[in-house]
């Protein structure tokens, strides 16, 4: 299956291959959406956003009949439910359907339900194990299926963005050589999110969602620079910009990325769990501005560095390495959706 991430301003497609235990990149390709077509994780024209996928999969010379999409934010919930311990999948599929009301705020013909057994034993009762719940308003998964379908693609998995960054994460050498009692912040700065998360045996233990993220550098180009909001966005990719920038418009926005993640970790460590983390891993399209990472280190002090899921794995040689090690940050959920090919 093709991984394939939808995000605000952008589509990242992600082929993969396995040779003995490790993978290997067929593929990859990230395509600008127009400007408004899917906001806040709501897509608005599938015709638009399926065009730009149509382009997407033929820069990566990939082929494919199925995909891996991922839904996230407000219309999915995930829980944890208690079943008795041993009982078949049909079986806990009834007791959740019945008991479905409790824990979804919409009416139930309007959602898709799923589970996955997390092989524990309830706390609460040596008699009961735990299942993960999790809903989506069906419109959400639709629309996507929409998508796939107008480029000739069916959805073989529609995964939560959350699962597939931390799939994607087990792979970053952070990750995997992180101390056992200390845990890593990964941060994925969007383009109009932010979004905090601390992974801690590889996985997700705390998540903070921020409305900010590489737009309001676009818009602040836009702004100093009296250009159109796409000849911004463009300077900004190709970096022709006066020799001013860094200290008149990059400067204030490292300092907003990393006034927000230092409140991220202090919201965190009030939680009393943990009072620091391992390192930073900065991920998204967000992540590709150039002294971003050495600049979040500096002023919070702590080791910070730029995602790389692919660091460790073979290439096709059509893949330009450099420009691979550009993308990469901004490819980890479409990595991540790709790795369900061979769960």
């Amino acid at each position: 299956m093709l991984g394939i991430d939808i995000g605000s301003s952008s589509v990242r497609v992600v082929d993969l291959d396995q040779s003995g235990n490790s993978y290997v990149l067929n593929g990859y390709a990230i395509e600008d959406l127009p400007l408004g077509v899917v906001s806040d994780r709501t897509i608005h024209d599938v015709e638009a956003v399926g065009k730009t996928l149509e382009k997407a999969i033929k820069s990566a010379r990939v082929k494919a009949t199925q995909a891996a999409v991922a839904v996230g934010g407000s219309s999915v919930i995930t829980r944890v439910v208690d079943v008795i311990k041993g009982v078949s999948d049909a079986d806990v599929e009834v007791q959740l359907q019945l008991e479905a009301d409790q824990y979804i705020p919409y009416p139930l013909d309007e959602v898709s339900i799923d589970f996955a057994r997390l092989s524990t034993i309830s706390p609460n009762d040596d008699t009961k194990e735990e299942v993960l719940l999790a809903a989506c308003r069906k419109e959400s998964i639709e629309v996507r299926e929409s998508v796939l379908a107008f480029v000739g693609l069916t959805a073989g998995v529609v995964d939560l963005e959350s699962y597939a960054m931390e799939r994607a994460a087990s792979l970053l050498p952070i990750v995997k050589k992180a101390s056992t009692t200390i845990p890593v912040a990964v941060v994925d700065i969007g383009s109009t999110m932010l979004s905090f998360n601390i992974i801690f045996n590889d996985h997700i233990i705390y998540n903070r969602e921020q409305m900010f993220g590489g737009r309001q550098l676009t818009e602040e180009i836009q702004r100093h620079y009296g250009l159109t909001f796409l000849d911004a966005e463009r300077a900004k990719k190709k970096g022709e910009l006066p020799d001013d920038y860094e200290e008149s418009v990059l400067k204030g926005f490292m300092d907003q990325v990393s006034d927000q993640i230092a409140r991220s970790l202090q919201f965190f460590f009030a939680t009393g769990q943990y009072t620091s983390v391992d390192g930073i891993v900065l991920v998204g399209g967000g992540a590709r501005v150039k002294q971003l990472t050495s600049y979040i280190q500096n002023k919070l002090n702590i080791p910070t560095q730029t995602a790389n899921p692919f660091a460790d794995m073979k290439t096709s040689s059509r893949i330009n390495a450099s420009a691979l090690a550009q993308d990469a940050p901004a490819l980890m959920i479409a990595c991540g959706l790709a790795m369900r090919s061979f769960d």
